[in-house]
């Protein structure tokens, strides 16, 4: 098996993307965060004492998905033209969607990743000091289109 951002040597580099043509991509990625019934109530009610957890999440994550070249040192900085980041409230975990879209030379399923990640990091941020206990829990792609590899989903229990 060959990794991309590996030469011949094995050191590190960034793949070269010039020649590629831009391509319409999307990926989605999705994770949990697992918090104790009295918070999950206190998200239902808008109650948790730092405030609007789901908004901050939300904004925080959308703001990740267009500064992954900060944090990632050999990722490309590409135009993210479109990004949701949606907190659905289940019965023991916040569920965490993030889709982001282009038209570059490279994908986004690392931005997707990164927006799912740094939302769940805000909704520990905001409950930790309630509930010790509360996890972050299977950030994963789900889903992605276009680009040379072309579409793929995630197979259920995966």
């Amino acid at each position: 098996m060959k990794f991309t951002h590996l030469d011949d040597a094995g050191h590190a580099y960034m793949v070269d993307v010039t020649e590629k043509k831009p391509t319409v991509r999307q990926a989605t990625a999705r994770g949990r965060v697992r918090v104790s019934k009295p918070i999950m109530a206190a998200l239902r009610e808008g109650t948790v004492p730092k405030g609007d957890v789901l908004a901050v999440a939300r904004i925080a994550g959308i703001s990740a998905a267009k500064r992954v070249p900060e944090l990632l040192p050999l990722a490309h900085t590409i135009g993210v033209h479109g990004a949701s980041v949606d907190l659905e409230l289940a019965e023991e975990h916040v569920l965490i969607t993030a889709t982001v879209r282009t038209a570059d030379r490279t994908g986004v399923e690392m931005e997707a990743l990164t927006a799912v990640s740094v939302a769940a990091l805000t909704v520990v941020d905001m409950v930790k000091g309630v509930d010790k206990l509360v996890s972050i829990e299977e950030c994963q792609i789900v889903a992605k289109s276009g680009g040379r590899s072309g579409d793929w989903v995630r197979p259920e229990n995966a």
